[in-house]
């Protein structure tokens, strides 16, 4: 697992690339251990200049009109499409996700996204509406910060951009530290796309620091923040101070409820497939799988057999399915909780073996006979890890599944189209997939309780970054 070379990386102020002063971060391979680049640490005085940058910059992109501001989006759609390749081996390097997923999913899904944003706009999206006398309006909210973690890094860096650009807002970006240097990349495509310089400012550096810094800005008119929900809360204690718009896309614990009347096999294969996209390092991850008590056996039977074909190793070797974790302490956590559940009395189903020797690398694992109170059965563990959990009856199944702090996403597999579209919306979640549905690139991505608010993509993440006036006549 060759390491690619080191490089530096800085912020990009007013389209400056600006090295920075004082102390780097350390970009580090997960699968290798070894340091492949590093960004500056950014500081509350690089957050007042990108916030500079962006403030100067918004009188005259706000006002350019949707239609040009869709053919900026989709030029950007466009660069992303055409450097695919390189920003999925870079996603490799930095977070560990394997090549395959890294080019079909991490580096690809945002092209789509954001294409679609285009598409919206284009389309029609209405900025003005007549309400009987009133003309009511959707205007930019100003200056957004985007705050961005490391597990779907581009992906999510996009989902904010491209909906806030479209609405005609500026933007002060935090991406996370364990993944910036696909923020870099993303940056350079900007440019190439024509987006104005200070329409899109990049600030590296770490949360306590650099986030806070956005959050608490008064000149920062709305923070997009997506991350843990603990940090989400601070995030919002400190957005509070300026009554500023805070949107939340955080944490979850989605439960895969499989009623009796389900084919099994696919249900459950589906399910271990979901659980472990990512490595498990997913928010929607349906990492509590929900099965009748009577077919609780069989059911991790068939989750063994599924799980025991995901091979762990190299992520830039095209056949593994599960690459390292995005770091060191990201795989001690994993492990922790794995520990947790063997403490906690649940059945420790399969762990596979023959890891490799060095790297954030743990072992994909099912858990049996698991307690909805469980500790592996309330909290994110944010790695390959799956809980099965048996119930009695419908109403406990629905009952185990709202009963956690999240509300995230879910999934209900049932041989009735109906039924389980009956229990899908019995589940207090934001998403919910029947019976295996695909992923929509349009449709509303967010969480319910402590998952957050807002919500991203569509036309609703367009109206994520709006406020809304009335003007009556």
């Amino acid at each position: 697992m060759a390491a690619p070379v080191t490089t530096r990386t800085g912020h990009v102020i007013g389209g400056e690339l600006i090295d920075g002063a004082g102390q780097r971060i350390d970009v580090v391979n997960p699968a290798t251990e070894e340091v492949i680049a590093s960004v500056p640490a950014g500081t509350a005085a690089d957050v007042d200049a990108a916030v500079g940058a962006a403030t100067a910059a918004l009188a005259a992109w706000s006002a350019t009109s949707p239609a040009e501001r869709a053919a900026a989006v989709r030029r950007v759609s466009e660069g992303i499409a055409a450097r695919r390749d390189e920003l999925a081996a870079t996603i490799t390097a930095e977070m560990g996700s394997p090549i395959t997923f890294a080019t079909k999913v991490q580096a690809s899904l945002p092209a789509a996204t954001s294409r679609a944003i285009a598409d919206l706009i284009d389309g029609g999206y209405a900025f003005a509406e007549e309400v009987g006398n009133s003309l009511v309006l959707r205007e930019p909210v100003g200056v957004v910060g985007a705050i961005t973690p490391w597990n779907y890094p581009l992906h999510q860096i996009v989902a904010k951009v491209a909906p806030a650009l479209a609405a005609g807002n500026t933007v002060v970006l935090k991406p996370s530290e364990v993944a910036p240097l696909n923020a870099n990349l993303f940056l350079e495509i900007l440019a190439e796309a024509g987006i104005p310089d200070g329409v899109v400012n990049l600030v590296h550096g770490t949360g306590p620091v650099v986030g806070a810094a956005i959050s608490a800005h008064p000149g920062v008119d709305m923070v997009s923040f997506t991350g843990s929900t603990a940090a989400g809360k601070l995030v919002s204690i400190a957005a509070a101070e300026t009554v500023k718009k805070v949107a939340l896309e955080l944490g979850g614990k989605s439960a895969n409820v499989i009623l009796d009347d389900a084919d099994l096999a696919k249900a459950v294969k589906i399910g271990v497939a979901n659980t472990y996209i990512n490595g498990g390092q997913t928010c929607t991850a349906w990492t509590r799988m929900l099965v009748p008590a009577a077919l609780h056996d069989q059911a991790v039977e068939l989750a063994v057999a599924a799980a025991a074909k995901y091979g762990v190793g190299d992520p830039t070797d095209e056949s593994t399915r599960i690459g390292p974790m995005s770091s060191l302490a990201q795989r001690d956590r994993v492990l922790e909780y794995i520990g947790v559940g063997e403490a906690e009395g649940a059945s420790l189903a399969y762990r596979a073996s023959d890891l490799p020797e060095r790297g954030a690398f743990v072992p994909p694992t099912v858990f049996a006979n698991v307690r909805a109170d469980m500790r592996i059965a309330q909290e994110e563990i944010f790695g390959p890890v799956l809980s099965i959990l048996p119930y009695a009856d419908e109403d406990e199944a629905v009952s185990i599944a709202n009963a956690t702090i999240y509300g995230l996403a879910g999934a209900v597999f049932s041989g009735d189209q109906d039924r389980a579209l009956a229990v899908a919306k019995r589940l207090r979640t934001g998403q919910v997939d029947v019976n295996g549905g695909a992923f929509n690139a349009v449709a509303p991505f967010g969480g319910y309780k402590q998952s957050g608010n807002g919500r991203e993509l569509g036309r609703f993440g367009i109206d994520e970054f709006t406020e809304v006036k009335s003007i009556q006549r």
